[in-house]
């Protein structure tokens, strides 16, 4: 079952943990099955399940209820100790802070393979946090299989549970236990919180711009493009408004998707912007806007999104004037035309130059693009100007808009109610749509104009 937000949301928090007391931590090495048992938990598919080590890199968020306890479930990449990888030494750091996060920690644990080296060395590491630990010995498939459980004992953690994550047989048993080290009330006063989705091309500086934001290192960060496969939800307060910020995998074009993984990445960016109220996307300075920036931009236009175009590594741009700003300003309307109405701000990451600039007109962008227009304002401005232009007959029959109200529906809708709405030509919609923006600004939204029959 999906569950509401819940608790106080405070800004670039050092412990998650003060936020959200309910935290259950999913570790173990890599291939245990924790992802597909943090999907049983949240009761949906949200992590990305692959048999090839080092799959989830990121901690990953979700929430489960469990006996009327609400909480919240972290995934994390499997542990390995003493490898060169650059991931899997970046995986290792993303897993201690899950473990600082954590009110409840779940060792994981292979019961077809029994103990291995590994389990035994970060056995150790984790009984130094000092916190409630359960062994989950995942794939007991079978009754046959339950009967090896008590070999984990040895790890000296704690109470086993043989489970399958696959059928979700002995979740039940476990959360029985987990619960109880939970708190009974948690505040639904967030409920609904605003989402904004960061998005962009691979290795444009789409984590490193939430690191910035949050003060830590939310998201793991390389030069390496594709390193994050998740999309990463982050909690935060700023400018007076509390909200859910996620970071993406790079949107590639599908000729460049070859690896199962990496497309799952893709098709999980997509849900993100689908889900999310605004988006910010980022583009690269150092390669201008491209087509698959454009390509972003027109989804999150097609799904009626808020948008901001943040344009990174500005401070890499050689030989800037006056104009440069107006100029890049112009090219990026062009090529998006008609589509001119976005925030653009240029930012850089590595310098920390507007970023919290970006976060800003993002939060108005939402609240413009839930803002109501009353329908006698709307008659007030928009009369006028059809008046002063009406719609150009059509074989000799004239169109005569009588009123607008906009329509009590997410999206800024308006409904024009004419004689012959059928009658309407897409060039005196762009018309009435220039002038909405005009009278009622909603800069970065985009909006929906249909024509009813008074």
């Amino acid at each position: 079952m999906l569950v509401k937000f819940f608790g106080q949301i405070l800004q670039k928090t050092d412990n998650f943990a003060h936020i959200m007391p309910n935290v259950i931590a999913i570790v173990g090495r890599p291939n245990v099955g924790k992802s597909t048992f943090f999907n049983r938990m949240i009761s949906q598919r949200k992590a990305i399940m692959d048999n090839m080590s080092g799959v989830t890199r990121d901690r990953h968020y979700g929430f489960g209820e469990w006996n009327g306890k609400t909480f919240t479930v972290i995934d994390t990449g499997g542990y390995v100790q003493g490898s060169d990888d650059i991931f899997e030494n970046e995986i290792r750091k993303q897993v201690n802070i899950a473990l600082q996060e954590a009110t409840v920690i779940l060792f994981m644990v292979d019961i077809t393979e029994g103990i291995t080296t590994l389990d035994e060395e970060f056995a150790n590491h984790v009984r130094r946090t000092k916190k409630p630990i359960y062994i989950v010995a995942n794939k007991a498939d079978t009754p046959n299989k339950h009967n090896y459980a008590g070999e984990f004992y040895a790890l000296a953690l704690g109470e086993v549970f043989p489970v399958s994550s696959q059928s979700g047989s002995g979740t039940g048993d476990i959360l029985d236990e987990v619960v109880k080290h939970f708190t009974d009330e948690l505040s639904e006063e967030n409920t609904g919180l605003p989402r904004i989705s960061i998005l962009g091309r691979p290795n444009v500086g789409k984590s490193s711009f939430l690191n910035v934001l949050i003060g830590e290192n939310r998201s793991i960060v390389t030069d390496i493009a594709g390193t994050t496969r998740d999309s990463i939800d982050t909690y935060y307060n700023a400018f007076g408004m509390e909200f859910m910020i996620t970071d993406t995998a790079g949107i590639r074009k599908k000729s460049a998707v070859h690896e199962d993984v990496e497309f799952y990445s893709v098709m999980r960016s997509i849900q993100a912007l689908e889900n999310s109220d605004v988006c910010i996307v980022i583009i690269d300075a150092e390669r201008g806007i491209e087509a698959q920036d454009i390509n972003i931009i027109s989804l999150a236009v097609k799904n009626k999104k808020g948008i901001v175009i943040a344009v990174n590594k500005w401070d890499m741009v050689a030989n800037k004037t006056s104009n440069t700003t107006k100029e890049w300003i112009e090219k990026i309307n062009f090529k998006l035309a008609p589509t001119d109405y976005l925030p653009i701000i240029f930012i850089s990451v590595h310098e920390k130059q507007r970023i919290y600039q970006v976060l800003e007109k993002a939060l108005e962008v939402y609240r413009t693009r839930t803002e109501k227009v009353s329908t006698s304002k709307l008659n007030e401005k928009m009369l006028p100007e059809i008046e002063k232009y009406p719609p150009p007959a059509l074989n000799g029959q004239y169109v005569k808009i009588k009123y607008i109200t906009q329509l009590p529906i997410k999206n800024p809708t308006f409904a024009f109610f004419c004689n012959k709405p059928k009658y309407i030509k897409e060039q005196y919609e762009r018309y009435l749509e220039n002038k909405m923006r005009l009278h009622f600004g909603f800069e970065g939204v985009p909006i929906t104009l249909i024509f009813r029959e008074k």
